[in-house]
Formats: structure tokens, sequence, C-alpha cells
């Protein structure tokens, strides 16, 4: 069987909504978050009140999406993915009614409520693209083409969302983020019926327990998200700092700041291309080499003496970004059953929202204590070990799980297997752990 081309899953009228609503997503999400900002810090000029909004946006739904997901995957994607939608639109029409009368508290709540439907959100989608894509192997070419179009939206969607607050006002950009939302609803809804991998019965805690359970019995799965999870502590322990290295540490400007941000974006469009066209090469390697460039990029900003050489170096970084997130999307997806798509991957959203908090506290505290260069120094040398320390409990090689035989339900979960390193027992049988 030929190996599919990157276009083949443009050819589904339901991928290519799919795709659409993920991009128009992260527009949305990106117009949001600055509009939040601007009207929070406008309104009560309290860098507290700004970090209490991220704590909405961020944290508290990491914790609830998970649970939420459990419940939305029972009824079919085409009317759950649509009626989240529609909640974060009811979420954004509320937040703009606040933005003219406005409460700290009521705002970051609707904003947490927000965030979980988001996070629910691009989980199940990535979820109907896994069932539908990888029974003709196209899973990996229809991750790089969202790939692509998340990265267009976060590319566009700052600059778009600077212009309409600067442009028409909070209130208005909240109205038009809303307005967005609705769109992405009406395109799902009318994409007709989705691929579902039928979830197994019972109450929505014994789904969490099931899913809990799943997670815990893959020895592979369960690693590699404790590795991403650490990964992104360091990921985005840079990022409070980097307006401080580039204006004093590098005597640059506004401008400056501007360049290496653009430089970095211009990285991950180039390895979102990079991963489209290496898509047949093994994902073991395109994580170790796409996070060792993640570290060699921080390692190149700690010790650059100019703003050129900082734009340089962030190039590097930017690509090994641009192909580690949807490396590890990819290799989550296929080492899970398809009845636990949704479920793994709420998790992996979670831990990709929650998990920077903690790096933005440990880079404004290394910034604080010593320098914004140590702070790169440390970011880069902590994703250096977690390959080192993660790579030979992963192993070389990524296989495609088996086939689930057997009952599949809550109470024969026992009987699903997954194929860790060809020529190894199964999990479940001590014998397996010898990789270590």
């Amino acid at each position: 069987m030929p190996s599919p081309r990157l276009t083949d899953p443009l050819r589904r009228p339901l991928f290519r909504r799919l795709a659409a609503s993920y991009a128009l997503n992260e527009l949305g999400d990106w117009m949001g978050i600055i509009a939040l900002s601007v009207l929070v810090y406008d309104s009560t000029e309290s860098a507290l009140a700004t970090a209490a909004l991220f704590l909405g946006t961020r944290f508290l739904p990491a914790l609830f999406a998970p649970i939420l997901v459990t419940q939305a995957e029972k009824p079919a994607p085409r009317y759950a993915l649509p009626l989240i939608y529609c909640g974060e639109a009811a979420a954004f029409g509320g937040l703009a009614l606040l933005a003219g009368d406005f409460s700290l508290a009521p705002v970051i709540v609707l904003a947490a409520v927000d965030g979980a439907l988001a996070l629910a959100g691009r989980a199940l989608t990535r979820a109907v693209v896994a069932t539908a894509l990888e029974p003709t192997g196209e899973l990996r070419a229809g991750n790089a083409l969202l790939n692509v179009a998340f990265t267009g939206g976060a590319a566009v969607g700052p600059a778009l969302a600077g212009l309409a607050v600067a442009g028409f006002g909070v209130q208005s950009a909240l109205l038009l983020d809303a307005f967005s939302f609705y769109v992405v609803a009406c395109i799902l809804f009318s994409a007709g019926d989705m691929p579902q991998a039928e979830p197994e019965p019972g109450q929505m805690r014994d789904r969490v327990r099931a899913g809990i359970a799943y997670i815990r019995e893959q020895t592979i799965l369960r690693r590699l998200l404790t590795a991403q999870g650490a990964a992104f502590v360091f990921f985005a322990a840079v990022l409070p700092v980097e307006v401080v290295y580039v204006k004093e540490t590098l005597g640059s400007n506004d401008t400056g700041y501007g360049l290496m941000l653009a430089s970095w974006g211009v990285g991950m469009v180039a390895g979102s291309l990079l991963f489209a066209r290496l898509r047949q090469s093994s994902l073991a390697l395109l994580l170790l080499f796409s996070t060792l460039a993640v570290a060699a990029g921080y390692l190149g900003l700690a010790v650059a003496p100019t703003l050129g050489v900082a734009c340089l170096v962030s190039v590097v970084g930017g690509a090994g970004n641009g192909v580690q997130w949807v490396a590890a999307i990819s290799a989550v997806q296929e080492l899970t059953a398809e009845n636990m798509q949704a479920r793994v991957m709420s998790v992996l959203e979670s831990i990709g929202a929650a998990m920077p908090g903690v790096g933005f506290a440990l880079g404004g505290l290394i910034a604080a204590a010593v320098s914004p260069r140590m702070t790169f120094l440390v970011a880069g040398l902590g994703v250096v070990a977690i390959v080192v320390v993660m790579a030979p409990l992963l192993g070389g090689n990524w296989a495609k799980r088996d086939e689930v035989t057997g009952d599949a339900s809550l109470d024969g979960r026992d009987d699903v297997v997954v194929e860790l390193i060809p020529g190894l027992q199964k999990p479940g049988n001590p014998d397996s752990e010898g990789i270590l």
C-alpha cells in the first residue's frame, strides 16, 4: 500500500471542516486572551488580578477538562463539538457584557469555563481525526496539516487580536470572538456524521477511573506524558523574561523584541512544514531531535552576544518547537486505544495548559535572583536532562498498539494490551519491564 500524500486528508470534507475549526479556534483563543488581559489590567491596574486571570484560564480548566471530555465523548461528535463551541460563544458573550460593568470574580469564572470548553473541544477534535484517519494510514499527514493550521493561527492570532482590541475596543473584540465560535459551531454541525469510538458503558466517574487506570497500565504512554509535562515546565520558563532579556541584556528595544519573537515564529512554521515532509520518519527520532533543537535554541540565547545571533538561534529553537508538539501528539495517539483517544488527549491538552504555569514561576524567580541569561541556560539544560533521563526509558521505536481483543468494558479493561517495543511481551507481564 503506497504511503499517503500530505494532501490526502484534505480530500475528505469532514477533515477540511475540522482543520478550519481548529485554526479558527486558535484565532479565537488569542483574541480572548489578549482582550481579557487588557480588560483586567485596565480595570484593576493590578498584576495580581492578571495572575488570577491566568489561573482561571489555565490551571482551573486543566483540572476540569478531562472530566468534561469524559461526559462529552458519549453523544455523537456532530452534536457534542458544536455544543462545546456554542458554550464558548456564550461565555465570551457574557464576558463582553462584563466588559461594560466590570467585576473580576465573574470574569475569572467565565474565563475558566471557556478554558475548559476550549481544551475539551481540541481533545475531541483530535479524537475524531484519529478515528477517521488512522485506519487509512493518514493520521500523521492529518496531524501535520492540523499543526500547520494551529501554527498559522498562533502566528496570525496575536496580531489580529491586537488590531481588533485597538481598533474596536475590548467589548467589541469579545463580541467578535463570540461570533467566531458560533461560526465554528455552524461549520461542524453542517459537516454531517462524524466517526466515533464508542465509549464503554458506565457512569462518568467510572469512565474517569477507567481512563486513569488505562494510562497507568500503559507504561510507555505514561512515561511519554510525564516527559512532555516536565518539558513544558522548561519550555515555558523563558516566556516571562524574554522582553527583559531583549531590552536589558541585549540592549535592544520593542522592535528587537518583536523581531526575536517573529524569528521563533518563522522557525515554528518551518518546523511544521518539516514534520509534514518527515511524517513517515520514526516518531522517537523526531521527538528526540526536535526536543534537543528547542534546548539548543535556549542555550544559544543564553550566550548570544547580539540581537542578530539571538534571532538566528531562535529560528532553530522555533523549528524544534514546530516539530516537537505535533510529534508528541502523534505518538500519544498511536499508543492509545481508539475508545480512549478523547480521554487521553484531554490529559495531554491539560498538561499543556497547566505545566507552563510552573515554568513561568521558575523562570521569573531565576531571572530575578540571577539574570535572564541564567533562565535560558537553566531551561536549556533542563530540557537536555529530560531527554537524557527519558530517552532510554521510552525506548528506540514507537510501535502502534495492537487491536483490542476480548472485553474492553470497565470490568474487562485488563484485556486491553499495547505492543510497546517489538519482540517484547505485553504490558501486564512483569518481564516486559526488562526495557529498563
